[in-house]
């Protein structure tokens, strides 16, 4: 793995980790067009998830803060803000199905659905199930706050993103939409419970690669990592101002025209 290699990957870990257009897929495509496999690649999508898992507990640091204070003072049995509790809960139970169903289903995934012809059907899949989200939100406007069966919800829908080409934000922003929160509110919900699951996947990574035999171009990485954190940062903040004021419109016609794109290249290829 090239320097310039390690650079393009970060960025391009960076800027899709947290938009709704599928940070898996985009690697999947950049690493067959810059030739990068094997160990480096298993140990830069490892590093990766730890750096943008980092940009996100960064950015969400306070609010992070006072869910652990929460957790400590119910530890204690002192009284807690009950909205803190409830989402506290909500991120607890919605992080169950995709761990599950991770668990069980992480192997064939990876072994079945690598391929960029597949990865370019399902984010043309994903682009018109958030089509669908944007028509329902336009004719049933929001209507509810985050409740336990609508953070459990928005996990089941966050199980979604165990297929490459399928955004694990946007699975989980349009899900949140459907149920009933506003598109602000479903984002910063997706972010939160992004934490643990990217967080898992990085161990389960990091693990794997522990058990790898070859040589590991650390310092490639390293340098990727930073570019990834610096620039999850970035994207976060200039997303959650974006979506206050405008719809999931352009990522729905980034996703199609880029399926359809790779698609036709797969195919003549």
């Amino acid at each position: 793995m090239e320097l310039l290699d390690a650079i393009i990957l970060g960025l391009v870990q960076g800027i899709t980790e947290f938009l709704p257009v599928s940070s898996s897929g985009h690697l999947v495509f950049a690493r067959e067009w810059l030739h990068v496999d094997g160990i480096n690649a298993l140990a830069f999508d490892a590093i990766l998830h730890f750096a943008t898992t980092l940009a996100v507990i960064v950015y969400f640091r306070s609010d992070i803060w006072r869910l652990v204070q929460v957790a400590l003072r119910k530890l204690g049995r002192l009284p807690v803000r009950e909205k803190d509790w409830l989402l506290l809960k909500a991120l607890l139970i919605g992080t169950i199905p995709a761990v599950i169903a991770g668990l069980l289903l992480q192997s064939l995934i990876s072994d079945y659905l690598q391929s960029s012809l597949v990865v370019a059907g399902i984010l043309f899949l994903s682009s018109i199930f958030f089509l669908y989200a944007e028509w329902r939100y336009s004719v049933a406007p929001p209507h509810g706050e985050l409740t336990l069966k609508r953070g459990l919800q928005v996990g089941l829908f966050q199980m979604l993103a165990l297929m490459p080409g399928m955004s694990r934000s946007g699975a989980t922003i349009a899900g949140g939409m459907m149920m009933g929160l506003t598109r602000i509110e479903a984002t910063k919900f997706s972010f939160l419970l992004a934490i643990p699951i990217t967080l898992g996947v990085g161990i389960k990574m990091t693990l794997d690669l522990m058990k790898e035999e070859g040589a590991v171009a650390w310092t490639q990485i390293g340098v990727g990592a930073v570019v990834a954190f610096v620039t999850a940062l970035f994207v976060i903040h200039l997303f959650l101002i974006f979506i206050r004021r405008y719809t999931l419109w352009p990522f729905i016609w980034y996703g199609i025209i880029l399926s359809m794109l790779v698609a036709y290249v797969s195919w003549v290829a």
